[in-house]
């Protein structure tokens, strides 16, 4: 069977219920501020200098592209830890393979939208997920509703966790990533396969498949919190320990007190499939009821599953929720809300907004036409 449509299966399952508060979102660059945490220090020496950059309505990508083409670099010769948002001032760390002799061109990269904040020497190049989180400064604008459900909400989910969804922005505008990939998954042979991959280049295809990655990984999420059990262990599941990538599972039988306890406080989080092939040496995989429910939730997408495996893509995991650490918010005036907050690497603060309130319509109406500031 075909695979099921996907155009009309994004509203993601919300474990707050559906927000009935609405406010402005992204108003201007300057309400969406993000801070890169490295959380390591570059050794100091080495030939890949470590560049902070300040960007503002510059995507990560339009940046690595800049960087190269201003020094004289290949593109892999430039290096991040993560994507971030294009309608956003954020900091984050870039790497180039460059010699201390010609540290002077850096002066070329400064714009209004960019500047060179730091600079540091280190031995090897930044590589996607090397950062461990990342601090926002968020302020949602002509908030209508009532302000107590959303502090509720808010309290409610520094409990409990997030949902750990991919952002939207993971799937371009009206899906327009997911339709691209399909045509990409579904060549019928290795030939049309090598073809496709050809043109459209190695950053374009690592971008589709992640975003059918998210997609299916999303899928399963909302299935998880419809039934309740996105944040409760059920047989065969496989776990994460909150900031690591060490993943465990328990012997049939042996859930007991403690583990629950550690799932309760947030020191363990439930995980959810990455789509792509499994290697002999890939132990950390569901079983029982959790296997189970994998396969039956992924079922409907056949053709995405198979096209992931042909194309090489490695199976991966990726927690089912997200802790909120460092939070704090504020009124400045008493329809809009100062938000801060630290989220883990791979962790959309996007997510987190889906459950608080919806956008106004009159700002997405401007978003889709082009006058909203900072677009």
């Amino acid at each position: 069977m075909p695979d099921r449509d996907i155009s009309v299966e994004h509203n993601w399952a919300f474990v707050t219920g559906e927000p009935q508060l609405t406010a402005s979102i992204k108003h201007s660059p300057e309400d969406f501020v993000v801070e890169e945490q490295l959380g390591f220090e570059p050794d100091g020496r080495g030939e890949h200098l470590f560049l902070r950059l300040q960007k503002r309505n510059l995507t990560t990508t339009e940046v690595a592209t800049t960087l190269a083409t201003t020094l004289g670099l290949r593109r892999v010769d430039v290096g991040y830890a993560g994507m971030k948002d294009r309608r956003a001032q954020t900091c984050q760390w870039f790497s180039v393979l460059l010699p201390t002799s010609r540290e002077s061109q850096l002066v070329n990269l400064e714009s209004n939208d960019l500047k060179v904040l730091e600079t540091r020497r280190n031995g090897r190049k930044l590589k996607i997920g090397a950062h461990e989180g990342n601090r926002f400064e968020l302020r949602l604008r002509n908030i209508v509703g009532d302000r107590q459900v959303l502090e509720k909400k808010l309290e409610w989910l520094h409990h409990y966790g997030v949902p750990n969804y991919f952002g939207q922005q993971r799937f371009g505008r009206d899906l327009s990533s997911l339709h691209q990939v399909r045509q990409l998954l579904m060549a019928a042979d290795n030939r049309t396969v090598a073809q496709g991959n050809s043109i459209l280049g190695r950053q374009k295809r690592s971008l589709l498949y992640s975003a059918a990655r998210s997609y299916l990984f999303n899928q399963l999420l909302s299935a998880r919190v419809k039934e309740q059990c996105w944040n409760r262990y059920i047989e065969g599941d496989v776990l994460a320990l909150d900031g690591s990538k060490r993943l465990f599972t328990v012997e049939p039988g042996k859930w007991d007190d403690k583990l629950q306890n550690r799932l309760a406080r947030l020191d363990i989080h439930l995980t959810g499939c990455l789509a792509g092939y499994r290697e002999n040496n890939q132990y950390y995989e569901t079983c029982g009821s959790a296997a189970d429910m994998e396969k039956r939730v992924l079922a409907d997408y056949p053709d995405l599953l198979s096209g992931l495996v042909r194309h090489g893509l490695r199976a991966g995991r990726r927690t089912l929720r997200f802790r909120l650490r460092e939070l704090t918010w504020k009124w400045p005036v008493e329809n809009e809300l100062k938000l801060e907050v630290t989220l883990p690497a791979g962790a959309y603060a996007t997510s987190l907004l889906r459950e608080l309130c919806r956008e106004s319509p009159a700002v997405a109406d401007e978003e889709a036409t082009g006058r909203v500031v900072g677009r």
